[in-house]
């Protein structure tokens, strides 16, 4: 029994003891204990290295080595001028080009005035500015004096004390608003016609009949300075006012911009049946054809249009566009005719509804009336754009809540009048035939 004591008691202190220099080991002299390898935070390159044999880690340490970001080195004076002048001079040269196209109105150009009327009537003005000249509208008097120097988007008041937006036209505006002898290309048609002739600045474009000048306009900003666009008018007034409109918009814009609008119109007064000559020399990129007959042209234009070139059609109704693909079933042409589409668009009007104890009580449509110029000189060439407000017996201001709050309801629905002007746009490709 005594032995057996002596045992557990030996047992013991060897237990004591081992425990004693464990704890030693996990709590060294500053009694913090001790953590092992995977207990610290590693970042993710120590863990791959610690799972790689020795000389792959070496190879990746020095790749992370090579990553790394170097702190930046003091470089010489002279080399930090130099580097500076990339970086500053285009700032420099876009603020030196941006000051024509929004600097303020000049003599010579073209001016848009848009006069606000009853019922939300907005009626536009076009003029060309000059210092002795007055424009004259509804709204009253406003002489040209009092435009120049001003800039584009202020709001002026006439004699009469109305107020009048003032703003350069754009190219849509204008065609719409110029002076016109036979009906334009509307530039929503325009817009898919230029698309199906996937036209690319420096192509070489024929257009048969000028009229207006509304497709020379287009074609002469799609083409660009290098491309050239070719315009066959058998109509002499027609020509003469083409040649005039063309004119005074490219002098209005070399006027107004930095750039000039490019003079690559060639207006020809002749008819394209008589042309075949003058275009044996050419190689046409894209044909496009707004006349009366144009399957009467298709003989002439087609040998000097390239292959797979198109050509597109701008007819007034579909009974001219089957005529013209029975003339190319039976002349055998070497056309394919790949689409036929009406290009159409639906005006909406969307305008807060008039309200009154928290009822809507008012339907919102629209009316565009375009007025024919009835003078040859667009002094005063005018659009409307009419609002019609059919207003109930409830009619009232908006109340003061709904205002508050801004829980004024809008009315959205298709303007009470829609654009009836319609074409039908014909793509016609042209194809090499098989030899027999």
């Amino acid at each position: 029994m005594r032995a057996w004591h002596a045992l557990r008691r030996a047992v013991a202190s060897s237990s004591s003891s081992s425990s004693s220099s464990s704890s030693s080991s996990s709590f060294p002299a500053d009694r913090k204990p001790r953590r092992r390898a995977w207990e610290t935070s590693l970042s993710p390159l120590e863990r791959v290295r610690r799972l790689l044999p020795p000389e792959e880690a070496a190879a990746v340490e020095r790749g992370a080595a090579a990553a790394a970001p170097q702190p930046p080195q003091a470089r010489p004076e002279k080399e930090e001028e130099e580097e500076e002048v990339p970086v500053f001079a285009p700032r420099q040269a876009l603020a030196g080009a941006a000051g024509p196209r929004s600097g303020p109105f000049r003599a010579g150009e073209l001016a848009l005035a848009e006069v606000p009327r009853k019922n939300n009537w907005t009626l536009k003005v076009l003029c060309r500015l000059a210092a002795e000249a007055v424009l004259s509208s509804p709204g009253g008097l406003l002489p040209h004096r009092d435009i120049i120097g001003q800039l584009p988007g202020q709001m002026l008041r006439t004699s009469a004390g109305k107020r009048l937006l003032l703003r350069r036209p754009s190219l849509d505006e204008y065609v719409l608003l110029m002076p016109r002898g036979a009906t334009i290309a509307y530039p929503k048609d325009v817009s898919a016609l230029l698309m199906m002739m996937d036209i690319h600045p420096g192509d070489i474009v024929l257009e048969t009949g000028s009229g207006s000048g509304a497709m020379s306009l287009f074609l002469s900003r799609a083409v660009g300075p290098k491309g050239r666009v070719l315009s066959y008018e058998i109509r002499e007034d027609h020509h003469n006012l083409a040649k005039k409109n063309y004119r005074h918009w490219r002098s209005a814009w070399d006027i107004g911009h930095t750039d000039e609008w490019p003079d690559n119109v060639e207006f020809i007064l002749k008819d394209i049946s008589t042309a075949a000559a003058d275009l044996k020399s050419v190689t046409l990129d894209a044909v496009v054809l707004d006349m009366l007959n144009p399957q009467c042209a298709l003989p002439v234009v087609h040998p000097s249009l390239k292959q797979g070139g198109v050509c597109a059609v701008y007819l007034a109704n579909i009974t001219q566009v089957i005529d013209l693909l029975a003339r190319i079933r039976s002349c055998k042409l070497p056309f394919l005719c790949e689409r036929i589409i009406e290009v159409t668009h639906r005006s909406w009007s969307v305008l807060p509804a008039n309200l009154k104890h928290n009822k809507s009580s008012q339907m919102v449509g629209t009316r565009e009336n375009i007025e024919e110029p009835p003078q040859n000189e667009y002094e005063e060439i005018h659009i409307q754009d009419e609002a019609v407000l059919k207003e109930s017996e409830y009619n009232g201001s908006v109340s003061d809540a709904a205002e508050t709050n801004h829980s004024v309801p809008y009315i959205a629905r298709p303007s009470h009048w829609q654009e009836a002007h319609s074409a039908f746009l014909t793509k016609l490709r042209k194809f090499r035939p098989l030899l027999s």
